[in-house]
């Protein structure tokens, strides 16, 4: 059984920065590629950014290229999403998600362990 515990969500004003934190419990975290999904009310969940078991690879959605970065430590069980620039298109509900493989996707099928999730404000 694998536990996902996201945390460092608030209120920021367009411009801003924040970093979201998951904490996994529950399996050899080194074994499994990790991903932050969001869902904005009205909308399906979408990919936001993903990273590799040894945290070697990364993959972002474009619309987060170069403002946000995936990031893990194996050490602790953790894995951050740092948010810069943030825009009021941000908002949303940010959900980390396992995947029982080494290797990235930005697919949502291909995980299946998700977090309650966190929401993100972003005020114009």
């Amino acid at each position: 059984q694998v536990q996902l515990t996201e945390s460092g969500g608030g209120l920021v004003q367009a411009g801003g920065s924040l970093r979201l934190s998951c904490a996994a419990s529950g399996r050899t975290f080194s074994s499994d590629a990790m991903g932050w999904f969001r869902q904005a009310p009205g909308k399906e969940r979408e990919f936001v950014a993903g990273i590799s078991g040894s945290g070697s690879s990364t993959y972002y959605a474009d619309s987060v290229k170069g403002r946000f970065t995936i990031s893990r430590s194996n050490a602790k069980n953790t894995v951050y999403l740092q948010m810069y620039s943030l825009k009021p298109e941000d908002t949303a509900v940010y959900h980390c998600a396992r995947r029982r493989s080494v290797h990235v996707s930005s697919q949502l099928v291909d995980y299946d362990y998700w977090g309650q999730g966190t929401q993100v404000t972003v005020s114009s």
